[in-house]
């Protein structure tokens, strides 16, 4: 693959938006040649409140990103998240015309079409159809059903669904910052590709991404996605109960809260005192990091609570979809300290800490591995596989030319390839693949 591929990850979170702009290096890994960041002002709890607020700061990350790594940015990958996302299960089959011939991409592409289809409620739209186990006649539990032989091909999917205004607003802000949506993704799954390890997936594991709007909730098992949620709080509640509390404006108590924030109030003795300047002429306010520990620990055992609710309800305390590998955290929040120990004292699991370090190259700025960066870093790994998919096809067609009279495959070729080249759906692929096996059979 040529090593000038780049792709675009587009975060638009409720604290920031971040911009990531990289490539794979020669060894697979990302190298991330230009990132921006701005203060997000437009999103509340994950949804674009504010459209004029949120395409500037969109352009101020996407700016920033530009400048720093010289390239112009036209299409972007985006995240999605928020509380209107909700998730659901559902099977569907196709009876294949013929079933002497093997399953191909051609016939899951069908079966995942006509999920597309399904009628949600009003003013919702499915963003992602993901296919669980196969069934192919009556054998179950198939994984990867391409190349065998059977009638009747029938799945289990996990169906994203989304509200059809809060995707169409999203759009209209990536349009009007002058950029293309190149495509649309869950944000929790977009975390669990930067952080989780597919050892992991296949033990099951719940990833809890903490970001400042929300909480996204990802649980894989056998190497699946089993359940997707996302909760409608997070960091920033945090913040605001400290701002209620304490009496004090927002930005001292979110840096209170980064500074000497922890989740766990045995932590502190009671005379650790710190002192926060009072608003103009008055006298400056002083808390005991031991009431700041005890409004955290509050809060974020809320959250917790919350996810834990989702992992139960999803059955985890099943033995079958037990989550051997327990809960990695990611996101913002993920970087309040004994964060991971109250959550393995709630919840009874294993908890660690998930950095998007494993996938970026080895001279990768030490900033980008924070957990913060995990669902961006994501974005753009989406953003390079669908890069890479669209660039196989092509060289596809290249290498069946050799084989037979050069001038006429040429010919056959040429206007295929130029269709090729901006593949919509996977169908194009298919059909032409199709036809070049016929095509390539006639000319024996």
């Amino acid at each position: 693959m040529e090593n000038n591929k780049i792709a675009v990850g587009l975060d638009i979170g409720t604290t920031k938006i971040v911009a990531m702009i990289g490539r794979k290096n020669e060894y697979g890994k990302i190298e991330v040649v230009g990132i921006g960041k701005a203060k997000s002002l437009g999103v509340k709890r994950g949804v674009v409140s504010n459209i004029t607020q949120t395409i500037q700061s969109i352009q101020q990350a996407v700016d920033e990103a530009e400048s720093v790594s010289g390239l112009k940015i036209e299409n972007v990958v985006v995240g999605i998240a928020g509380q209107h996302i909700r998730s659901l299960h559902h099977s569907d089959y196709i009876t294949r015309n013929n079933a002497d011939e093997v399953i191909e991409d051609s016939d899951i592409y069908n079966l995942v079409n006509q999920v597309h289809k399904l009628v949600m409620l009003p003013g919702e739209e499915i963003i992602h159809v993901l296919p669980q186990e196969f069934k192919v006649d009556s054998q179950a539990d198939i994984k990867e059903p391409i190349g065998m032989y059977g009638g009747r091909l029938e799945a289990n999917f996990h169906v994203v669904v989304g509200q059809v205004s809060s995707i169409r607003n999203i759009g209209r802000c990536i349009k009007s910052a002058g950029l293309n949506l190149n495509q649309i993704t869950l944000e929790p799954l977009a975390s669990a590709e930067a952080v989780l390890s597919q050892e992991e997936k296949e033990a099951g594991v719940a990833l809890i991404d903490i970001g400042g709007g929300t909480t996204d909730l990802a649980i894989f098992k056998d190497g699946i996605i089993r359940h997707t949620a996302v909760i409608p709080f997070g960091g920033n509640v945090i913040t605001d109960d400290i701002k209620e509390g304490c009496s004090i404006i927002e930005k001292q108590a979110e840096l209170l809260k980064i500074k000497f924030g922890s989740a766990w109030p045995g932590e502190n003795k009671e005379t650790e005192i710190v002192s926060i300047p009072g608003l103009r002429g008055r006298e400056p306010k002083e808390i005991t990091l031991k009431n700041l520990s005890k409004i955290i620990h509050a809060r974020v055992q809320e959250i917790i609570e919350h996810v834990y609710l989702e992992i139960k309800n999803y059955g985890h305390e099943t033995s079958k979809g037990k989550l051997i590998a327990g809960i990695v955290l990611t996101g913002g929040g993920a970087q309040l300290k004994h964060l991971r120990q109250l959550v393995e004292y709630i919840t009874g699991m294993d908890a660690r800490i998930g950095f998007p370090n494993e996938h970026l190259a080895g001279d990768s700025d030490e900033a980008l591995s924070s957990p913060a960066y995990a669902t961006a870093v994501g974005l753009l790994m989406e953003g390079l596989e669908k890069e890479a998919k669209e660039e196989e096809v092509v060289e596809i067609v290249e290498e069946a030319v050799p084989e037979n009279d050069p001038e006429e495959v040429e010919k056959e070729l040429e206007s295929k390839v130029e269709i090729q080249r901006k593949p919509k759906k996977k169908s194009f692929f298919e059909k032409f693949t199709e036809g070049l096996k016929d095509f390539l059979d006639n000319a024996e």
